[in-house]
């Protein structure tokens, strides 16, 4: 995600038209409403919406290496301390591991359980469906032209 930074003041300003809030009302009510049904799948799975978040991040972690506490701070948007927090949590809960690199032993792994494991399996086939369509709404948005303005203010 990026954040407003000196190369945005460097766009030029447009005419927001009425089309352009209501594209995105739809999509800021399309990822709200898609956070929300996942956290209701991962409390239907016995987990917290962070936790899946977690499981997520420790297992699509691309690399040679299991990910570290500040890869999956960083993947989470979060702080170290509270990632630390969060994993003390889905260790206790038998969702995560921890290991010991193996060149260098001062660093600590994350690596997702087997209950973990059978907790995101479950999770994440639902999970790509539910994409698959907030995908399509994304295309039929970008796609449609936008239409007159109702006010030109």
């Amino acid at each position: 995600m990026s954040t407003s930074d000196e190369s945005d003041a460097k766009v030029s300003p447009r005419h927001v038209s009425d089309g352009d809030y209501a594209k995105l009302l739809a999509i800021r009510t399309a990822l709200r409403g898609f956070e929300q049904w996942s956290a209701d799948r991962a409390t239907e799975q016995g987990i917290t919406a962070r936790q899946h978040q977690l499981l997520l991040a420790i297992r699509g972690h691309a690399g040679d290496t299991a990910p570290t506490v500040q890869d999956v701070a960083n993947y989470l948007f979060i702080q170290h301390h509270s990632a630390v927090e969060l994993i003390d949590r889905a260790v206790r809960s038998g969702l995560v591991r921890r290991t010991t690199d193996q060149q260098d032993h001062r660093v600590v792994r994350l690596v997702v359980s087997p209950q973990g494991q059978d907790i995101l399996e479950g999770l994440s086939g639902s999970h790509l469906l539910e994409l698959a369509q907030l995908a399509s709404l994304f295309e039929v948005l970008h796609d449609v032209s936008d239409a007159p303005a109702r006010d030109e203010r």
